[in-house]
C-alpha cells in the first residue's frame, strides 16, 4: 500500500462517500473506487460497505482507520524534519478566511511575509465563519481567521487585527454631514444588514440594548455586495472601518459617528493545538501577530513496542 491510498481511504471515512471524495482530491470516482480494491486486496478484507450511495464502515474498515491516521501522520513528521533541516522556511501555508479579511486584512500580512519568506507558497481560501472552522479542524488549511470570541478547546487563538465595526451612509445621504448623530435617528432610515455571521450578531446586539427594531431594506450574504450597494444609494449599513477607508477617502461614501456607540470587532489566527508548525508557518505567525514565538521542533515518530524500553 501507499500514501495516496492511505489518503483516498480517510477522505472517504470523512465524507461517507466515493463521489465527494473524488470531487474533493480533484479524480475520478472510479479511480478512487480502484485504490480503495487494491488496498482492500492489500489488508484482505473489505474496508467499506457500499448501500447505493451510502458508504459506510466494515468492521475491518474501523479497525484500519486509526492505523491509516497514524501512518500519515508519522509520515507528516518524517516530512516536517526533513524540511526543518533548512536554515529558511520553504513549503506553503493556506489560510482560510472570509471575503472581506481576504480583501482587506490578509494582503498586506501577505505581503510582508512574502518580501521576508519568497520561497514559501500562500494560498488563501474564500469561505464563511462556520465553514473556515471546519477547514481547520480538518487539516484542510493550516489557518483560519475568524471574528472573536470564539470557544473551542482544539484551537489556539492568536490576535491579528482590531478595529471597529462603523455606520456607512452613501455620500447624498441625509445625515451625511452631520457630525454627530443620536442614535435613534437612525430608525427613521432603511438599513441594509448583513444576512449572518458575528457582525449581525454585534448589530442586533446593539438594536436590543435600545429596546428598539431596525427598518431593513434588506439583507446580503457578501459584505463587499453591502458595501456596493450603500455606494448605489439603497440605504446605510454597519460594516468593518478597515472595509471602507478608501471609499471615504475618495468620495463614494460617508461614515457616520453614532454618539454614545462603539462596536468593535476583533480577528485572531486560528489553528489545530496539535497541530506540528514548520518554520513557515511559525514564520507566518510571527508576522500575522507581531510577535515572537518559540519554535518546537516535530516529536520523533512512535516508537513500536518491541523497541521502547
Amino acid at each position: 500500500m501507499d500514501f495516496e491510498q492511505l489518503r483516498t481511504f480517510l477522505e472517504v471515512c470523512r465524507l461517507r462517500s466515493f463521489s465527494r471524495a473524488a470531487e474533493k482530491l480533484m479524480v475520478t470516482q472510479p479511480a478512487i473506487s480502484a485504490q480503495i480494491r487494491t488496498l482492500e486486496n492489500e489488508v484482505g478484507a473489505r474496508l467499506f460497505d457500499r448501500d447505493g450511495g451510502k458508504v459506510t464502515f466494515t468492521a475491518a474498515g474501523k479497525v484500519f482507520e486509526p492505523f491509516a491516521e497514524h501512518c500519515l501522520q508519522v509520515h507528516n513528521h518524517i516530512m516536517v524534519a526533513i524540511g526543518e533541516l533548512h536554515r529558511s522556511p520553504r513549503g506553503e501555508i493556506s489560510v482560510c478566511a472570509n471575503e472581506a479579511t481576504s480583501l482587506y486584512v490578509l494582503p498586506t500580512v501577505f505581503a510582508q511575509f512574502k518580501r521576508q519568506y519568497s520561497r514559501v507558497g500562500l494560498s488563501i481560501v474564500r469561505a464563511d465563519r462556520g465553514r473556515t472552522l471546519e477547514s481547520v479542524l480538518n487539516r484542510e488549511v493550516d489557518f483560519g481567521v475568524i471574528s472573536l470570541p470564539l470557544k473551542d478547546p482544539r484551537l489556539t487563538m492568536d490576535l491579528i487585527h482590531r478595529d471597529e465595526i462603523v455606520l456607512v451612509a452613501p455620500k447624498n445621504h441625509s445625515l451625511a454631514a452631520r457630525e454627530v448623530v443620536k442614535f435613534p435617528e437612525i430608525l427613521q432610515h432603511s438599513l441594509l444588514l448583513p444576512k449572518q455571521g458575528r457582525q449581525r450578531e454585534l448589530i442586533e446586539d446593539l438594536f436590543r440594548s435600545y429596546d428598539v427594531h431596525p427598518r431593513v431594506a434588506m439583507e446580503v450574504e457578501s459584505s463587499e455586495l453591502l458595501k456596493r450597494l450603500i455606494i448605489a444609494g439603497l440605504g446605510m449599513g454597519f460594516l468593518p472601518r478597515t472595509n471602507v477607508l478608501l471609499d471615504e477617502k475618495a468620495g463614494l461614501v460617508q461614515i457616520i459617528k453614532l454618539e454614545g456607540v462603539r462596536l468593535n470587532r476583533e480577528l485572531a489566527l486560528v489553528f489545530r493545538k496539535d497541530k506540528t508548525l514548520t518554520r513557515a508557518a511559525h514564520a507566518f505567525l510571527e508576522i500575522a501577530t507581531g510577535r515572537a514565538r518559540p519554535h518546537t521542533p516535530p516529536p520523533p515518530p512512535v516508537k513500536s513496542g518491541r523497541q521502547a524500553k
